[in-house]
């Protein structure tokens, strides 16, 4: 039986207007270079072994955003998506000039398939803030609860 594979990831959030707002981002590369509602993600990745969840996440922010997470960090649980990955989450306050592109990591793929070439795609090639009404028709499905649950939390909203 495969390892289970678990990810954590990290989704910055910031208020504007007194409306809450969510930072996603869109996987990179050919395969999701046609496709947008229901296929972004925050940004998460692998656990390495002997790695907190934590660290990973803000590890895998930095990578695939180039971007600094900041405490303090309010838990949101994990979620199972479709393929049966485990995802912890995490929130935080932040914000970023979504003008401005994000600098992610790259994987490198088989394109096109069977052909033998190799070629470097960023994990995500571009991320945004978007309301949460936005945020849940981008996400992927298991993932809406993240922001459900930062809703449900209300330590975002400006007394």
């Amino acid at each position: 039986m495969g390892r289970r594979k678990i990810s954590a990831g990290l989704l910055m959030y910031r208020v504007r207007q007194g409306a809450l707002e969510v930072f996603i981002g869109h996987p990179g590369g050919p395969l999701f270079a046609r496709k947008d509602d229901g296929h972004w993600t925050i940004p998460k990745g692998q656990i390495d072994n002997g790695e907190e969840p934590l660290d990973a996440a803000i590890r895998e922010f930095a990578e695939e955003t180039g971007l600094t997470a900041r405490a303090p960090y309010r838990e949101l649980g994990m979620v199972r998506q479709r393929s049966g990955k485990i995802v912890h989450g995490w929130a935080f306050l932040g914000d970023h000039d979504d003008s401005v592109p994000i600098k992610s990591n790259l994987f490198a793929l088989e394109w096109p398939p069977h052909s033998g070439k190799y070629r470097n795609f960023p994990e995500i090639d571009r991320a945004q803030f978007f309301t949460t009404q936005e945020a849940r028709r981008k996400l992927k499905d298991a993932q809406v609860a993240f922001v459900d649950r930062l809703e449900a939390w209300g330590g975002w909203k400006v007394e």
